[in-house]
């Protein structure tokens, strides 16, 4: 219902939404009316208070949520709607011929490892259009939560290891998104590291960690893109719910970082309503009744405030007045999908990262035969399952794109796997009337080992062999290490398959197709080269065969570390590995069990890169790594501080023989003082426009004086101290171009110190 709608349904005399002032139309509202707009409308399939996945049919079917209409005082109902890798809403209505497809866009993790703002920043317009055209006001996106352990089941949906890239990509997918004039939702806010037992799980941590890593991303999005909302996480900080802790929704995100915006609940966060309202979490969604009554009963007993309730309803209020639905916008429900999906193919190829080549890629000209390996290679994964997945009319596979590109695929061995596969995934996966199954990762059929027989035909047959490695994971439980190292018959697979094609002078590529980090130092020489594609969307067979041959040159780099094993990351010590529970957790026990009921980051800041640099561990791949099919030679490095902000210049040039992208990472060292420092971290960053051979550009990196500070939880102070540091252009964390130094002027800046420091 539009806005002019609800009005024409208003009886006369009450004051109106967008005609009257905000603090008429509060002062008019009675408290049930108040209690009702900070709760959302329910979800279909929903019963009582049980937490479960369900839409909302009314307004756009699929949708997640709605907020609660109050046609007297001219107050509409809008649309809220996941999710970070496209909308999520319902492709297909009850009695209605149409279809509602959604762009499948590139997974975020792939779009941060482009480490290009502005190709994210046009992703973000493409997504947002199709938020606008279907009629949603709210997109329930990005995600930016750190990537603490390589096995949290919705690093997919995130986008770094690293908090200044989390927060650059997620500000830039805002800006794009919301140039719409729709809203968005950076989530999850915060410290949402892990799946199991994320409704009940308490993080345990020290202030510094909270504001160097965990808020920092949050903190950059919300000063460079000021999102509409945030989503609170469904975790509790040092024994207080994130959607309870006044710390969070108000000190931090308003008080210190300005944000003007609302705050929503995730789907069934939290457990005091009351407690939320006074916290600052201004929306409980989806909405349940119990809340309603909390919230009445709560301020008649004085136990909250109205004043308090007001606040919350003024910010719904100021929420809704900016949406295209009360604007009266008259969406078309056709934004243009083939556009969009153009979008998406190119985006993707410029997030993949080149591992391995040692000369194979791009594709020689005469290749033309392909021998595919792998069951991935037949069953491409667009993205992740749950919230993050996007209901899309097809997804290319590796076997269609190779197709498209001109590529012609062995008849014999297609015909094997497309067998084997059907067969595994009808007994692996029998059919349930669990609603929650159709948003759980598929249980996907495993490798084989070819026979000699076979192998010793396709390599007869064929130019040269591709073999596709997938992972999938999704939100409501965590990938076992099972999923992070390779099978015995994957291993088996490799071993064989490059064996045999080695052995006639052949090449072998490995793709990866993973949402996630994966175990690669014990076979990577094996290949002569391997691409990680990472969940590309909807175009990725299409994406993945334009890099082959050389349509596109891969620039993409890593924003999170490969590690030699999954043991060797900080938090492999305190993370839930293997755990049989699921978000809801356990049965509760007499004694809280480690790793589930509450979780210790006893790493601090040591996150990612940062670990690996302190302790000297050794990497398959280091943070910030990726190859290019050209060559880059950097030249002319500078560093000029200035009264408050220092400058970096470097000069970029294409010393090879085709055009392409190279990216420019700032590392700063910071001088030792009272407080542990990092080796090094990670400041700033740029891509280069795409250079021709002989082309150079001037990059220039920016750095303010603030920015160089480390939280000193004693003073409640970030402090930057004066003296020497060291600015470092680097190709990766582990490949430092240029080390420039500097005197930096010391500073510090005050802050409210947290109640919930442990």
């Amino acid at each position: 219902m539009s806005a002019a709608a609800v009005l024409s349904c208003a009886p006369k005399g009450d004051p109106q939404l967008g005609k009257d002032s905000l603090d008429k139309v509060v002062a008019a509202m009675t408290l049930e009316e108040k209690a009702h707009l900070v709760i959302g409308t329910g979800m279909a399939g929903s019963s009582g208070e049980a937490p479960v996945v369900g839409e909302t049919r009314n307004l756009v079917p699929g949708a997640a949520g709605t907020t609660y209409p109050i046609p007297r005082l001219g107050i509409p109902a809008i649309v809220l709607a996941d999710g970070p890798a496209g909308l999520r809403i319902n492709p297909l209505r009850e009695g209605d011929a149409n279809t509602y497809y959604c762009t499948h866009f590139p997974i975020g993790t792939l779009l941060a490892s482009t480490w290009n703002t502005e190709l994210v920043e046009q992703v973000g317009q493409a997504i947002g259009n199709e938020v606008l055209e279907y009629g949603t006001d709210v997109l329930l996106a990005p995600a930016l939560n750190i990537h603490r352990n390589p096995l949290c089941g919705r690093n997919f949906e995130y986008y770094s290891e690293d908090p200044v890239v989390s927060g650059k990509t997620a500000a830039a997918y805002v800006r794009g998104v919301q140039s719409n004039g729709v809203g968005t939702s950076i989530k999850h806010y915060a410290l949402n590291n892990q799946e199991t037992n994320r409704m009940k799980n308490d993080v345990r941590v020290r202030p510094r960690a909270v504001r160097e890593i965990y808020l920092k991303g949050f903190e950059i999005a919300v000063k460079e893109s000021q999102p509409w909302t945030v989503m609170s996480s469904y975790n509790f900080v040092n024994g207080v719910y994130t959607s309870e802790s006044k710390d969070l929704q108000t000190t931090m995100l308003r008080d210190e970082w300005g944000f003007k915006g609302m705050v929503m609940t995730d789907w069934f966060g939290g457990a005091d309503a009351a407690a939320q309202m006074w916290a600052g979490n201004d929306m409980l969604q989806p909405g349940r009744p119990g809340q309603f009554e909390d919230i009445v009963e709560g301020v008649r007993s004085g136990r909250l405030s109205e004043a308090d309730l007001d606040r919350n309803v003024r910010r719904v209020l100021e929420l809704i007045v900016k949406s295209p639905r009360f604007k009266g916008y008259e969406f078309s429900n056709k934004p243009d999908l083939k556009a969009h999906a153009a979008v998406t193919r190119q985006s993707a190829v410029e997030g993949m990262v080149l591992l391995e080549n040692n000369g194979v890629l791009p594709l020689a000209s005469e290749i033309s035969r392909v021998a595919v390996f792998g069951t991935t290679s037949y069953d491409f994964i667009a993205g992740g399952t749950g919230s993050g997945n996007v209901n899309r009319a097809y997804t290319v596979s590796l076997l269609e794109g190779l197709r498209n590109a001109g590529y012609a695929i062995d008849a014999e061995l297609e015909k094997t796997y497309t067998k084997y596969i059907k067969e595994e995934t009808e007994r692996l996966n029998p059919k349930s009337d669990d609603p929650m199954a159709m948003f759980m990762p598929k249980i996907r059929a495993g490798e084989f080992v070819p026979s000699a027989g076979l192998l010793d035909k396709m390599v007869r047959a064929n130019d040269v062999a591709i073999i596709t490695l997938g992972r999938n994971s999704g939100e409501f439980l965590d990938r076992k290490v099972a999923d992070f190292t390779l099978t015995e018959q994957e291993s088996g697979m490799i071993e064989a398959v490059c064996a045999a094609f080695h052995e006639a002078g052949k090449k072998v590529v490995v793709i990866l197709n993973i949402g996630g980090v994966i175990e690669t130092a014990s076979w990577k020489n094996l290949p002569d080269a391997v691409l990680l594609a990472w969940q590309a969307g909807q175009e990725g067979g299409n994406s993945v065969a334009d890099v082959l041959k050389g349509v596109a040159n891969p620039s993409g780099k890593l924003t999170m570390t490969f590690p030699v094993r999954y043991e060797d990351h900080a938090s492999s010590r305190n993370f839930p590995i293997d755990m049989a529970f699921g978000m809801f957790g356990k049965d509760k026990d007499a004694e809280p069990q480690r790793n589930v009921d509450y979780t210790e980051y006893e790493e601090g800041i040591y996150v990612g890169y940062r670990w690996f640099d302190k302790q000297g561990l050794e990497v398959s791949y280091p943070f910030g790594y990726g190859l290019s099919y050209t060559r880059f030679e950097w030249s002319e490095a500078s560093v000029k501080p200035s009264r408050g902000e220092t400058a970096v210049r470097v000069k970029v040039t294409n010393t090879g023989k085709i055009p392409g992208k190279d990216v420019v990472e700032l590392y700063v060292a910071a001088p030792q003082g009272e407080l542990d420092k990092p080796v090094k971290e990670l400041k700033a960053y740029a891509k280069t426009r795409e250079l021709q051979p002989g082309e150079s550009q001037l990059v220039t990196l920016k750095v303010k004086n603030s920015e160089l500070a480390s939280y000193d939880e004693s003073a409640s102070a970030w402090v930057t101290d004066a003296g020497h540091y060291d600015f470092m252009l680097g190709s990766s964390s582990r490949d430092i171009r240029a080390t420039l130094c500097a005197e930096i002027r010391g500073g510090s800046e005050k802050t409210n110190a947290l109640s919930f420091d442990k």
